[in-house]
């Protein structure tokens, strides 16, 4: 399994983060990781449940981030649960985006803060990444090397048994007030977030290049070519 990527706006310091209980909010962390951590969670492949990587993806694409400010570091962390524990434990905060059946109209955003963060998850979970990544959030918390802050913005998804299909309009229309939202906070949180002139070249992007959504939409097959709901080869005769 290949680990997450990451594009951090703070350069690389070599050890382990050992979370200091009063760390400088402009130092960039041990291992490379910059004091705020956006973390973009879910799989591409199925449909509306990429919201979470499509929401990280437009944030690098559109925005850098100022050295004045305190740095950010991005992760696509895709469906990689426990792996993502290293940059849970390094965040003093965590922003996250995600899909999450908060049972509203598709396209509805909702905002969970700290404490109820890993709470909500595991009631609302609608896919086994949510499963593994409540876990991540319980083990930090055990470590004792937890953000100070966490926010996550969840949109409620239209369709989720779309196998190589993308968001719907309504979830990809939430998606920019979720940016926007996500930015408010960033800089609340003392980031300084500033237009990028162009995007990032590939080999800084978050996403890999193939599934970045301008890419996976131009060669993703139509539903004629390509069965959308699993693998045709194993399903029952409609």
């Amino acid at each position: 399994m290949a680990p997450p990527r990451s594009a951090c706006g703070a350069p690389p310091q070599g050890g382990a983060a050992n979370g200091p209980a009063e760390p400088d909010p402009r130092r960039p962390l041990d291992g490379g990781h910059a004091p705020i951590v956006v973390l973009g969670i879910g799989n591409v492949l199925w449909a509306d449940e990429g919201f979470g990587v499509r929401c990280v993806e437009a944030l690098q694409q559109r925005w850098s981030f100022d050295a004045a400010g305190t740095p950010v570091t991005l992760v696509d962390g895709g469906t990689q649960g426990l792996y993502l524990i290293q940059h849970v434990q390094a965040a003093q905060r965590l922003l996250i985006f995600d899909a999450i059946d908060y049972g509203l109209a598709p396209g509805t955003l909702k905002l969970i803060e700290d404490d109820e963060v890993p709470r909500f998850l595991g009631a609302k979970k609608m896919s086994l990444h949510q499963t593994g990544f409540q876990e991540v959030l319980q083990l930090a918390r055990l470590t004792g090397r937890y953000p100070a802050s966490v926010l996550l913005v969840g949109c409620q998804p239209q369709e989720l048994e779309d196998f190589g299909g993308s968001l719907r309009p309504v979830v990809r229309t939430a998606l920019e007030d979720a940016v926007a939202l996500g930015l408010d906070r960033l800089r609340a949180w003392g980031a300084r977030p500033v237009p990028r002139p162009a995007p990032p070249s590939p080999d800084e992007a978050v996403t890999v290049p193939t599934l970045a959504i301008d890419g996976y939409e131009a060669g993703r097959p139509s539903a004629e070519q390509a069965c959308r709901v699993g693998d045709e080869r194993f399903l029952l005769p409609r």
